[in-house]
């Protein structure tokens, strides 16, 4: 377990004689007066070591220490793939460190076996207003603020305008979307053009299963389906493999045997090689994207798939483990890594969108002109749907990635999704509805 205990001691240093006295000053011993080493704060982060992201937060924890006499954080990056399973085996085992970063719709399994310590008593009431509220509603559990994040993700469409004045799409707009019929023509259209191996890239080849649940959730949601009965108490059964869900993964089925999506899992990123015409990913693509297409490129909002736009949010944030020593400390660094400065060094590297307003508002790329102002525009007209916030979430994230794989590949979209519901409606009943342990 990590050590998190930041006490401080005070040091009583001996004085000299009066000088009315004749007798020689007194001796400091220096270990008297050597101050006591600082005590370890262990972070840890989901970011390889290697990568630019990890890079951001190294240097943030550089800052951070040279500011700090009696404690120093040591972040450590993980080695697993699967961040999340090891962060639940290690809660199991209590080696959870006192501050650590998980993926958003994780909180309320954490917070809801008692993993977490509530932030309620650290953040200001100014911190608090200046937050996007998905952040702070993603963050939120039985009515405690559990986790904060330094940035906001958005899903939505890339496109190559050059081929799309090529095939005579027109181009989308929040306010006039494409509906599913002209979505699907424009497909056809692209699919057929010189240079183009396949309409769309759906980035099925992401090394995160993750992916398959933030960008594929809003298929289901834009049919009028969902991966689980949101009301207290629903189930996946008859939400999950009901109508609206079957006909919405038919559809993303039809896409890769047309061949609009390619015909496999095993892909390059076909859109930075302009070998797509379209790409449905996240905010955090803008910047590989801007450097392969420059002008061509054009941000799109997702289709209207007949129940209204619906799109992907959530981030990684950070959470105070319930074992935590002395969760100040732990609050000290987080709130560090909240304050503009670190926010934007971290943005910079990920292209994601900074947590707070303000910072929105005078951002070069998600201001009011800028070229991403539409992942704001989608937050503020509440299109954004959040993953489901349910202790079962990791459980539904899971079933469902796994029979989104089963369909790409052809397997029946019934079969697949009937399955998946059954393991999510038998893990709540096992945990008996996930009622407080």
């Amino acid at each position: 377990m990590s050590v998190c205990s930041l006490g401080v001691e005070g040091m009583q240093v001996a004085a000299g004689e009066s000088p009315g006295k004749s007798a020689p000053s007194a001796t400091i011993s220096p270990q008297a007066v050597s101050p006591p080493p600082p005590s370890k704060l262990t972070v840890w982060t989901h970011e390889h070591v290697n990568s630019p992201e990890f890079e951001a937060l190294r240097e943030s924890t550089a800052r951070f220490n040279v500011s700090q006499r009696h404690y120093r954080v040591e972040l450590q990056s993980s080695l697993y793939r699967k961040y999340n399973a090891w962060l639940l085996s290690a809660a199991l085992t209590g080696t959870l460190p006192c501050l650590f970063e998980f993926d958003g719709p994780y909180l309320r399994e954490l917070a809801w076996a008692g993993y977490l310590k509530p932030l309620d008593r650290f953040v200001s009431p100014a911190l608090l207003e200046d937050l996007l509220q998905s952040i702070v509603t993603e963050g939120s559990y039985d009515g405690h603020l559990y986790s904060l994040g330094q940035y906001e993700s958005g899903l939505a469409l890339w496109g190559n305008r050059r081929y799309l004045v090529k095939a005579g799409v027109r181009i989308p707009t929040l306010q006039a979307p494409w509906s599913l019929d002209e979505f699907e023509r424009a497909l056809s259209k692209l699919a057929v053009l010189p240079g183009v191996e396949h309409a769309i890239d759906l980035g099925v080849d992401s090394a995160s299963p993750e992916f398959y649940t933030y960008a594929y959730a809003p298929v289901l949601q834009g049919f009028g389906g969902d991966l689980i009965d949101r009301r207290p108490g629903g189930m996946a059964q008859q939400t999950l493999d009901g109508h609206e869900s079957v006909r919405a993964l038919d559809h993303l089925q039809r896409w890769f045997r047309r061949g609009w999506a390619g015909t496999g899992l095993l892909r390059t990123d076909s859109f930075v090689s302009q070998k797509a015409a379209l790409a449905w990913n996240g905010n955090w693509a803008y910047a590989d994207y801007r450097t392969a297409l420059g002008k061509d490129l054009v941000l799109l909002p997702l289709p209207d798939l007949g129940h209204g736009i619906k799109t992907g949010v959530g981030s990684w944030v950070w959470g105070i483990s319930s074992t935590c020593s002395n969760p100040a400390a732990a609050w000290a660094f987080m709130q560090f890594l909240l304050t503009p400065s670190e926010i934007r060094r971290m943005i910079n590297v990920n292209g994601t969108m900074p947590a707070r307003r303000r910072m929105v508002e005078h951002s070069k790329v998600y201001g009011p002109d800028g070229p991403l102002r539409l992942f704001v525009e989608q937050l503020d007209q509440g299109l954004a749907v959040p993953r489901p916030a349910t202790p079962a979430y990791g459980t539904i994230t899971i079933s469902f990635s796994q029979a989104v794989a089963a369909i790409i590949r052809g397997d029946d979209v019934q079969t697949e999704l009937t399955r998946a519901a059954d393991h999510i409606d038998r893990d709540i009943a096992r945990r008996r509805g996930y009622a407080h342990p």
